[in-house]
């Protein structure tokens, strides 16, 4: 079950349409909104935020399962998934703090049983049409053009305002 305590929105598209670089606008325009937001980012390469060469990173390749590394400043859970064969979206919102996050904006998963943005450039050459399914509820495109149906809108990729004002109202419609 999704963590209904805080609320995902995922933002989906082809690789090179401007993802990272809408939320990259995104997040701080909600921050100075008073909007906590959380991000989980889906990614096909290995991920190794730990340094090779480093303690923590020689104890994890000791064979740790998780190892935590901490300061004052921020801290980091690293867990080993060897052999598991699709990553959960639902486990891994339920591994963010709820008590500090308004909401959880998800970068990728697009087949993903949550709501979504799907995210088009018309000069990708990519089909929209692939990217839409019931969870749909935006298209933010430089293309704009007739919704698709009455449930999904429509936000121009280039404005983050219309983007982020779109966010509030989905956010809003979700503590309802």
């Amino acid at each position: 079950m999704i963590n209904k305590q805080t609320p995902l929105l995922g933002i989906v598209a082809y690789s090179g349409t401007g993802k990272t670089t809408l939320l990259k606008q995104l997040i701080p325009w909600l921050r100075q909104r008073g909007i906590r937001t959380g991000l989980i980012k889906h990614t096909h390469h290995d991920v190794d935020v730990d340094t090779p060469g480093k303690d923590s990173f020689e104890l994890r390749k000791a064979g740790a399962d998780q190892t935590m590394v901490a300061s004052n400043s921020r801290w980091a859970l690293m867990t080993e998934t060897p052999g598991q064969d699709e990553l959960s979206l639902e486990y891994l919102a339920t591994r963010f703090d709820s008590n500090n996050l308004d909401m959880i904006l998800v970068e990728g998963f697009k087949h993903g049983g949550i709501d979504k943005i799907v995210l088009h450039r018309k000069e990708t050459g990519k089909s929209l049409e692939s990217l839409i399914d019931i969870h749909v509820v935006a298209i933010a495109s430089d293309n704009l053009f007739a919704p698709v149906s009455r449930a999904i809108s429509i936000l121009n990729i280039n404005e983050v305002d219309n983007v982020g004002e779109f966010v509030i109202k989905w956010l809003e419609s979700q503590q309802n």
